[in-house]
């Protein structure tokens, strides 16, 4: 992880910063139960796992409209494409990853459209501009991550793309080495 010293945002980007913050255990909780709703039979990650990746993301959203964007952004790439890992291991289609993380964007510009109203006009477009194309990069790296897991199921079993204990022990790992990161990105942040 880089550090960067912590640099001012624009005011607009600290209402949306603060407004995904406080919406951030109701958009979790809506994304979890329609994400939930599509999950195919059998699925390869338990839904205690998914609850706790889709916090993190959330977490970071905050970073990532804040002060400390620069210093998130490679715990947001690492997040949002481990994001893809686990879709590769529930079994999903890589459109469905990125329905996923569009579904993500609708709850997010749902719940943030007063705060995205309530700025001068001027500030208004950019703000909402930039928020996207943060959501933009993690549709993104999360089919990057989706597909390096597809490939490394492949190679790793003649063809045959069925996820293993194994790989989902490793997915669940480097979950709990990113929510170390995130906390410590939280406790740097000067909110």
């Amino acid at each position: 992880m880089t550090i960067h010293a912590p640099r001012t945002s624009s005011p607009s980007l600290l209402a949306v910063s603060r407004g995904v913050a406080e919406a951030r255990d109701e958009v979790v909780a809506k994304w979890a139960k329609w994400v939930a709703g599509r999950q195919p039979d059998g699925a390869g990650v338990d839904a205690a796992a998914m609850a706790r990746l889709m916090g993190l993301i959330a977490d970071l959203l905050v970073e990532m409209a804040g002060p400390m964007h620069r210093e998130a952004r490679d715990t947001w790439y690492a997040v949002t494409e481990l994001y893809g890992r686990f879709a590769a291991l529930r079994g999903l289609s890589a459109g469905e990853v990125v329905e996923d993380l569009h579904r993500l964007r609708e709850l997010v510009v749902l719940e943030l459209a007063d705060f995205f109203v309530a700025l001068p006009a001027r500030q208004q477009l950019p703000t909402f501009f930039r928020f996207n194309k943060v959501l933009d990069s993690a549709v993104t790296y999360a089919v990057v991550g989706y597909t390096d897991a597809l490939v490394t199921q492949m190679f790793g079993r003649e063809g045959v793309p069925v996820p293993t204990a194994d790989s989902v022990q490793e997915a669940v790992a480097a979950l709990e080495g990113l929510e170390a990161e995130v906390r410590h990105l939280a406790e740097r942040s000067p909110r």
